[in-house]
């Protein structure tokens, strides 16, 4: 039985193991932390119960084609709901929320731009079309060679694809109002580029925010980590925690084995050696390259990584709340400031922005577990730049008045004074937590020059059986891309092993 090592246990780590397993491998996934999920990780704390990372459940299709690939169904492991108000925006002077009814959409549309409704149903037309050629072929391609892409339906609709137009453009194409470009335009924010930056090909996840909807997984998102690690360890799977990895020794460009540092007896730090036929990287793509390899087994030099351009870092707040809101929904988007100056802060010229548009979850409107009876329990995300420095607690702090002050004046409510928990999360700590480049926490962004084949490889040039998986090799940033990654990396092995 041929032996894979993988190094992390994100989803793309979690989704990698699955499908080795499956395929009759012998897996062992080494992870850092004390449980599994990576930047999905969950915190307990005071009754409250924190999804750390991801808090949207876009794309179920996606999902129910994982949990397919092993004969299971996400019913199996966890509760969907969908969320109808999917989400509420706030602008400068108004707030409106965006129905799940596809009808009652195309009427809030028509509200704010009399004739928009029929546009936008051209628009997620081409957008269906995207979803349907983007999730079925372009993101199932490992990005080897340009020779993948030389596929009659691929080529047919080139320019049904939209690769060559960009994301404003296209939206403008359709809509005047500045209302329903920014709620076009948001869901590329995940993304991570500026829509002028963005192909247009990633309307798609218009299709995806509109058409599939806004779920969410009764428990937290955790409850996706939970199950995927309890299907894998049924494959047989065995995991090691608290591993750190500290090097791939290699001999004559062939990857022999991963040495971890775990703590043992008295607080010693103990070595350990897992040997393998083949490495995958889960964890953060350049930590791998640049602190597990040597340099003359690296493909990449610094001066390219120092090129790329990442997706945007996050600053977060945990807060719970020893109160209950009202007329508060579980997702809301403040575009009360200029969607643009922030736009700029973060990716032309990075600096912490002066006035952030920021994201709110409250889980605890949606699910009673998740908060103390009578709290409510609240995620505030800014995005900022990748690279930022100056990350102190002071920043942090002046952060959250701002933005808090802004959420209680907008909810009428007051909120500071029913605080009995507060965490702050951000780019020192997934730099930490994480070993993520430059902080970032969405990975790449997905401009043309850095799709598909132009993106870091899914396989190393200089170690023959040393593979990448996660966000910043291909699909891309994203939990259900992470899933898909695991899948072509999966195949690619099986296929050359």
């Amino acid at each position: 039985m041929k032996n894979a090592v993988i190094i992390g246990s994100g989803f793309a780590g979690l989704s990698t193991a699955c499908f080795m397993a499956k395929a009759g491998w012998k897996v062992t996934v080494l992870e850092k932390q004390s449980t599994p999920g990576g930047r999905a990780r969950r915190m307990h704390v005071q009754g409250f119960t924190f999804d750390m990372g991801p808090s949207w459940y876009w794309m179920p299709d996606v999902f129910e084609h994982f949990f397919n690939c092993f004969d299971k169904t996400v019913e199996q492991y966890y509760q969907l709901d969908r969320l109808d108000p999917s989400y509420r925006i706030y602008w400068p002077q108004d707030y409106v929320d965006i129905p799940a009814d596809y009808n009652s959409l195309k009427k809030l549309f028509d509200s704010l731009e009399p004739g928009s409704a029929e546009m936008l149903d051209n628009f997620m037309k081409e957008a269906q079309y995207k979803y349907q050629v983007g999730i079925n072929k372009l993101v199932h391609k490992p990005g080897q060679s340009i020779t993948e892409f030389i596929d009659l339906e691929l080529v047919k609709g080139i320019f049904k694809l939209d690769v060559f137009t960009s994301m404003k453009k296209h939206i403008r194409k359709h809509f005047n109002h500045p209302q329903l470009q920014q709620l076009l335009e948001f869901p590329v924010l995940f993304l991570g580029a500026l829509p002028e930056n963005t192909p247009a090909l990633y309307s798609l996840m218009n299709y995806a925010d509109i058409k599939l909807g806004t779920w969410y997984p009764k428990g937290g998102m955790y409850k996706i980590v939970e199950a995927i690690h309890r299907l894998a360890t049924e494959l047989g799977v065995q995991f090691q925690f608290n591993h750190t990895a500290v090097k791939i020794e290699v001999e004559n460009n062939i990857a022999k084995s991963v040495v971890t540092n775990t703590i043992g007896d008295a607080g010693k730090i103990v070595k350990k050696n897992y040997k393998a036929d083949v490495v995958i990287g889960g964890a953060d793509y350049h930590f791998i390259e640049t602190a597990l390899l040597s340099k003359q087994y690296r493909t990449y030099s610094d001066a390219y990584w120092d090129k790329r351009v990442m997706a945007p870092s996050c600053l977060i707040y945990y807060v719970g709340l020893n109160k209950k809101l009202h007329n508060v929904l579980h997702h809301t988007l403040f575009f009360d400031v200029s969607f643009e100056e922030h736009g700029k802060e973060i990716y032309t010229i990075p600096q912490w922005p002066k006035s952030p548009l920021f994201y709110v979850s409250v889980t605890s409107v949606s699910d009673n577990s998740v908060a103390p009876e009578g709290g409510e329990n609240l995620f505030f995300l800014i995005p900022v730049a990748a690279g930022l420095t100056g990350d102190t607690d002071e920043l942090r702090e002046h952060y959250f008045e701002q933005i808090i002050q802004r959420y209680e004046d907008r909810i009428g409510q007051s909120v500071k004074e029913a605080i009995v928990y507060k965490k702050s999360y951000s780019v020192s700590n997934f730099i930490e937590d994480y070993n993520a480049f430059k902080g970032n926490a969405y990975g790449l962004a997905n401009t043309l020059m850095q799709t598909a084949v132009l993106k870091p490889g899914c396989r190393s040039k200089k170690v023959e059986n040393l593979y990448y998986t996660g966000q910043l090799t291909v699909p891309g940033p994203g939990v259900p891309p992470a899933l898909i990654s695991g899948e072509v990396v999966a195949k690619e092995i099986i296929k050359n092993f």
